[in-house]
C-alpha cells in the first residue's frame, strides 16, 4: 500500500502475460473467417427467450399504462411484442412460440398487479379485482397480438414445424437428430 501523494505517475502499458490482438486473418478469397462472418448474423432467439421476452415487455407496459393511465399502452406494448418475439425466434422454435402469448401476458399481467397492488390491505381482493380489469381491457389486444404471431409464424415456416412434430409422434423420424 502507497501513501497518497507518493506514487509515480502511472504509464500506460501492456498487460502482462495478457495476449496481444491481432487483426483477424482473411482467407486466400480475401473474405473474412467465419467467426467475423457470423457476428453479423441476424439476432436469433430460442423459444424460451422469445417469451421471456414478451413477458418482461409486457410487464414494463402494464407498468406503463397504469403510470400513463390507459390500457392502450400495456396492449400496443404486448403487440409489439409478439410481433418482434415472431420474427426473431428460430426457426425450429416456432410451434413452441405460436401457443405462448396468451399465458405470457397473463403471467406479466399478475406480476404487474402483485407489483401495483403491494402494501394494501386486502391483496387477493386487490389483484383479483386488477386483473380482471386489466383482461377485460386489454383483450381485442391480446387477439390482435396471438393472430400475429399466428401469422408471422406461418409465413416463417411453421407448417414445416406441425408436420415435424407429427413424424415424431408417429415415429417416422428419430427425435433430436440422434443425439
Amino acid at each position: 500500500m502507497t501513501m497518497r501523494g507518493t506514487e509515480e505517475p502511472r504509464t500506460p502499458h501492456r498487460v502482462q502475460g495478457g495476449p496481444r490482438r491481432r487483426a483477424a486473418p482473411r482467407s486466400r478469397s480475401g473474405s473474412a473467417p467465419r467467426a467475423a462472418r457470423t457476428a453479423r448474423a441476424p439476432l436469433r432467439l430460442t423459444g424460451r427467450g422469445a417469451i421471456v421476452g414478451i413477458v418482461l415487455v409486457s410487464f414494463g407496459a402494464a407498468l406503463l399504462a397504469q403510470a400513463l393511465g390507459t390500457p392502450v399502452a400495456d396492449g400496443a406494448g404486448f403487440l409489439a411484442a409478439c410481433v418482434l418475439a415472431a420474427l426473431l425466434v428460430r426457426r425450429s422454435d416456432l410451434l413452441s412460440l405460436v401457443v405462448s402469448p396468451p399465458l405470457a401476458y397473463f403471467a406479466a399481467a399478475l406480476a404487474a398487479e402483485l407489483v401495483l397492488t403491494m402494501g394494501s390491505d386486502e391483496l387477493g381482493r386487490g389483484v383479483a379485482i386488477g386483473m380482471g380489469t386489466r383482461l377485460a381491457e386489454v383483450a381485442p389486444w391480446l387477439f390482435a397480438g396471438t393472430a400475429a404471431v399466428l401469422v408471422v409464424c406461418l409465413v416463417r415456416g411453421l407448417p414445416s414445424n406441425i408436420r415435424e412434430l407429427g413424424d415424431e409422434l408417429s415415429g417416422r423420424t428419430k427425435r433430436g437428430g440422434g443425439r
